[in-house]
């Protein structure tokens, strides 16, 4: 499965789930880990647990095997490690105190392509081109 069709499957599961605040990032050249980082907010200790499963369980469906899930017994922040695809779900104190998005986005702002699932659902194909330029 090509990169920016799991982000699509993972937003997906993070929008069934009611995730909130879902952002994208294209972290590809900044960073050998993976080529996106997906956050999302849930809303108590059970949501953000739920939403990482959720996601976990999509990709396994999908033929994606997790690499890795961190997090789950503390449950502020799980992380789903999907080789190209690193999904980060919080609790909205923990990801304002990290703040992710401007870690990675602090270098090139300008130039970063980014997404906001609340205000655009679920990213279409056009989207998905977008993202691969």
């Amino acid at each position: 499965m090509q990169s920016e069709d799991l982000v699509e499957l993972v937003t997906r599961a993070l929008e069934d789930m009611k995730g909130q605040q879902i952002r994208v990032l294209d972290v590809r050249g900044k960073t050998p880990l993976a080529d996106f980082m997906v956050i999302a907010s849930g809303t108590s200790n059970r949501h953000v647990k739920s939403l990482a499963d959720s996601v976990a369980i999509k990709a396994k469906e999908s033929g994606v095997q997790p690499l890795g899930i961190e997090g789950q017994d503390g449950q502020e922040w799980v992380l789903v490690d999907l080789n190209d695809v690193i999904v980060h779900v919080m609790l909205p104190k923990v990801r304002d105190f990290y703040n992710l998005e401007k870690l990675w986005l602090a270098e090139d702002a300008g130039t970063q392509t980014t997404l906001a699932a609340t205000d655009d659902p679920i990213p279409g194909p056009a989207l998905v081109r977008r993202m691969r330029r």
